[in-house]
């Protein structure tokens, strides 16, 4: 499906309009300089990935606006890239309703530092995931995007923090809590965690 017409088939799903230009002032967050893994490319595979799963949800409008918004703010040298993010997504919603709360749940969950609250925010975090369990070709890519990312950290303290947080992910009793993705992934996800582990010199 092209990106606008999703766009405004999210919206619509979710009974309200976009704002004014917000689709392109999106859209331009996610091509700034400075991303090379959080980027368009991120988000269609998302969305790849979603369009498999979408009937699972209870809101599926409002997982996919959570999955519109859950990397528009994106700064490597800050932690507060989600509650940013979802604070976005709540003034776009311009209420402080159940759609907002909910959408504003899905983002918080994912920054992945602690189990999903369950339901349609656990799918979101899952289909966010989905590239640990990617062909190993579109992992390594992966790798060396976030690299990118993190180019002005000194190599040995990247690969440091970078082994903690893929050890942290592969010490997970299930790195997937919803059963569909976590058979379509879960797998492949150990291995790639696994030798990039090693690769990382842990």
């Amino acid at each position: 499906m092209p990106v606008a017409e999703r766009w405004a088939r999210t919206w619509a799903t979710v009974g309200r309009s976009a704002p004014r230009g917000e689709y392109e002032a999106l859209l331009a967050r996610y091509a700034e300089p400075a991303r090379h893994y959080h980027t368009v490319q991120h988000l269609g595979e998302c969305f790849a990935v979603w369009d498999s799963v979408r009937d699972l949800a209870t809101r599926p409008g409002e997982c996919e606006l959570a999955l519109w918004y859950h990397d528009a703010v994106y700064d490597p040298f800050a932690s507060d890239n989600e509650a940013r993010s979802a604070d976005l997504a709540a003034a776009a919603l311009g209420g402080n309703d159940a759609v907002t709360t909910n959408v504003r749940t899905m983002i918080l969950a994912t920054k992945h530092d602690a189990t999903a609250p369950g339901g349609d925010a656990s799918l979101v975090v899952d289909v966010d995931l989905a590239i640990l369990g990617a062909a190993p070709q579109r992992f390594e890519e992966y790798e060396r995007q976030v690299r990118e990312e993190y180019s002005w950290v000194p190599g040995p303290l990247f690969r440091s923090k970078r082994r903690q947080i893929l050890a942290a992910f592969l010490a997970r009793p299930a790195i997937y809590q919803t059963a569909p993705l976590r058979e379509r992934f879960e797998a492949r996800a150990r291995v790639n965690l696994a030798r990039s582990i090693e690769a990382l010199g842990g």
